[in-house]
């Protein structure tokens, strides 16, 4: 009999400035193809967005299984609204069943099984046991998960419906454009030294053309996101990967920094926080007299000038909204200890801010009282 069991996981999201509370609500179950040669070494599954399945060997931890679920939730469904952001991807997805396989260790004998039997389209990077960490999710040396969740994602769906943009053989799309600019030149083959004006200069021999245009995508996305910008990662990556930080991304890779953040293709711009409970449908008496705190992703994000953030309260609440930048300066306040209303909406216009002149780049809206405090990130492009 199938067993179904649905867990929950509370972490916390810690900033310098602030600290609050997400859930993550996923339901794991019985590997449902158990009887196909291919997945018979699996005993865990989850199905995430109707496009997008995980698999794992009974030796992964349920948190680990859960924490690649909401990673590769979060990259489809950026804005966290229950549907994957591009009908597009999710359709492509779907038809070419993306997958990513969990095992214990490099060559354990599911993995083996795994690769002698499977013959399908929608497995495109692995994950190991020991390179998972739920606590650091993304972060450069400690979780690969938002990695090789990205690869798939890229190389099943977005080469696929977008291949003008994004395919990966020499000469056939402003990826590869790009990344020949970012490489010092076209190179086929490794170059073993890159030419000096490089700032990509990836340096595994193994990796080819193709191999190296997914990884340059990667690299672009992430640090779009702002996962990269701390100092001790900026200096782990420097011999592969210069421009760490979303700032030096816009400065010295102009070409990839459009096609990222070029709103047609709705790549993800939001970093993965390893947090995914989409708001359910609330009562009617709810809608009326919401009885907790929500605050909600802005729309549009990235914006210019002006963004919406939404929000419920408690009645009777006083509470503030703030906006903070990336050193925990708190630089505007849209909303300063009002007494709430229920739902609300307000807009925010990153062209006024007095005396300071916004710059390009990643912020934070800020919702507390004094029981309650979350904070969203949110990228305001000048």
């Amino acid at each position: 009999m199938l067993q179904k069991y649905i867990l929950s996981f509370i972490f916390l999201l810690s900033f310098e400035f602030a600290v609050g509370q997400n859930s993550v609500c996923f339901t794991i179950e019985d590997n449902p193809d158990i009887n196909t040669l291919a997945f018979s070494d699996f005993t865990k599954y989850v199905h995430v967005l109707d496009c997008f399945s995980i698999y794992a060997e009974s030796s992964i931890s349920d948190a680990k299984v859960l924490h690649a679920a909401s990673i590769a939730a979060e990259l489809l469904d950026n804005d966290e609204d229950g549907e994957v952001d591009d009908p597009l991807l999710k359709n492509e997805l779907n038809t070419n069943g993306a997958l990513i396989p969990i095992f214990s260790y490099d060559g354990s004998p599911a993995m083996d099984n795994f690769f002698d039997y499977y013959n399908g389209n929608g497995a495109a990077a692995v994950l190991w046991r020991d390179e998972i960490d739920p606590s650091s999710p993304g972060y450069w040396g400690s979780d690969a998960t938002v990695e090789e969740v990205v690869h798939v994602i890229n190389v099943v769906g977005h080469t696929n419906i977008y291949p003008a943009s994004f395919s990966v053989q020499p000469n056939s799309s402003l990826l590869t454009e790009a990344m020949d600019v970012a490489r010092g030149g076209q190179f086929i083959q490794h170059p073993g030294t890159y030419p000096e004006e490089a700032w990509y200069h990836y340096d595994d021999y193994t990796c080819d053309y193709e191999c190296m245009a997914i990884e340059y995508l990667y690299w672009c996305i992430v640090t779009d996101m702002g996962i990269l910008s701390d100092d001790q990662t900026c200096s782990g990556i420097a011999n592969e990967w210069e421009p760490c930080t979303p700032q030096l991304f816009e400065e010295m890779d102009t070409l990839m920094f459009s096609l990222i953040n070029n709103s047609n293709y709705l790549l993800p711009q939001l970093a993965p926080d390893g947090n995914y409970c989409p708001v359910s449908v609330q009562t009617a008496d709810e809608s009326r007299y919401p009885t907790s705190f929500q605050l909600f992703s802005a729309y549009p994000n990235p914006f210019n000038p002006e963004t919406n953030i939404d929000y419920t309260v408690p009645r009777g609440t006083l509470f503030r909204i703030e906006i903070i930048d990336m050193q925990g300066n708190i630089i505007k306040t849209l909303i300063n200890d009002k007494i709430s209303q229920g739902h609300g909406q307000i807009k925010w216009d990153g062209r006024d801010q007095g005396n300071f002149m916004m710059s390009s780049g990643i912020y934070f809206y800020r919702l507390s009282s004094s029981s309650f405090i979350d904070t969203k990130k949110i990228i305001f492009l000048r």
